[in-house]
């Protein structure tokens, strides 16, 4: 189970200790009952900012001690730590609690509605943590069961009824493999850079603007965009270079490389990035992976700011290969 701790989420403290669950007679499935951004699907940032929220509106909207959910199951097959293991959860109803851990699939009334396989997997890795390590029973009840509720919604409750089966569906067609090693170098297609500073405040993420063209021979980057659009279709070799300053020592910046619309600024996916933790010094960070990049989308070098502070981009290069 890849399981993502209450320390690593960022989880509030809970204004009290939650009753102690020696015992339950297996599991409640839930949902967010209200919409789920469709974008949670392709980046797995907006997965910690979902569980930081439902416990803010458990906590101040609920007056609950904490989140009310045990577990709660992403779209990529995580499952966080809501009150966790023994803990009486809050969110099955008023004298429902003790039967049942509760378990949250993260989807809604609306955007995001329909379980992907993934987070249905998440949702059994859940329930067989809890029967191996909680004491808890073999049965898979919906909330809706026993309680008057639409919650977990149609989807979520049909797949409840036939038994919370794990998928059988074959796994996604790959893209093509990566080249095999041959003697021929690399071609550069893509040379970039910035012209002064930008800054990156805390919470958000920034497209990285590239002013400068060093080498284009392609025609892929359009003036001061920070969008590239490849001509053919094939794996590349990217590297990202990020000059920061303000980088507090301990808090994270991520760089990443997106996918995005070919026009406007709605972004469709991340490709790869890396988490760097800031030393509290000017520092230069770098990225780089072998990525297949189409030619009916354009690609972006993000910087985002997990910290509680802004940083400052001094400069960065932006290397593209093929």
């Amino acid at each position: 189970m890849k399981l993502i701790t209450r320390k690593q989420w960022k989880a509030r403290s809970p204004r009290s200790a939650s009753s102690h669950l020696a015992s339950a007679r297996g599991v409640k499935v839930h949902y967010t009952g209200s919409r789920v951004d469709p974008r949670t699907a392709d980046d797995h940032d907006r997965c910690y900012a979902l569980v930081r929220q439902i416990q803010n509106g458990h906590m101040d909207g609920n007056g609950w001690a904490d989140i009310g959910y045990s577990f709660l199951c992403c779209p990529h097959r995580f499952v966080f730590e809501g009150r966790g293991l023994h803990k009486l959860p809050a969110a099955n109803g008023p004298g429902l609690n003790s039967g049942h851990y509760a378990v949250l699939g993260m989807v809604g009334d609306s955007g995001l509605v329909v379980p992907n396989d993934e987070m249905l997997h998440g949702i059994r890795d859940a329930i067989e943590h809890v029967r191996a390590n909680g004491r808890a029973g073999t049965e898979i009840k919906g909330h809706r069961d026993g309680y008057a509720t639409s919650c977990p919604g149609e989807r979520l409750y049909a797949w409840v009824k036939a038994g919370a089966p794990r998928p059988k569906t074959s796994a996604p067609k790959p893209p093509p493999a990566p080249p095999k090693p041959v003697s021929k170098p690399l071609s550069l297609v893509l040379d970039l850079a910035t012209r002064g500073t930008l800054t990156i405040p805390p919470g958000t993420r920034v497209s990285v603007p590239w002013a400068v063209e060093n080498a284009d021979p392609s025609g892929q980057h359009a003036a001061n965009s920070p969008s590239w659009r490849p001509k053919t279709p094939d794996w590349h070799l990217v590297t990202l270079s990020a000059i920061v300053t303000g980088h507090k020592k301990g808090e994270r910046l991520k760089l990443v490389i997106g996918e995005y619309e070919p026009t406007g600024s709605t972004r469709r996916k991340d490709h790869f990035g890396e988490d760097k933790i800031g030393h509290g010094t000017k520092v230069e960070h770098t990225v780089s992976g072998l990525v297949w990049l189409g030619k009916d989308h354009g690609y972006r070098a993000d910087l985002i700011n997990h910290g509680s502070e802004s940083v400052t981009l001094t400069s960065a290069r932006l290397h593209v290969a093929r």
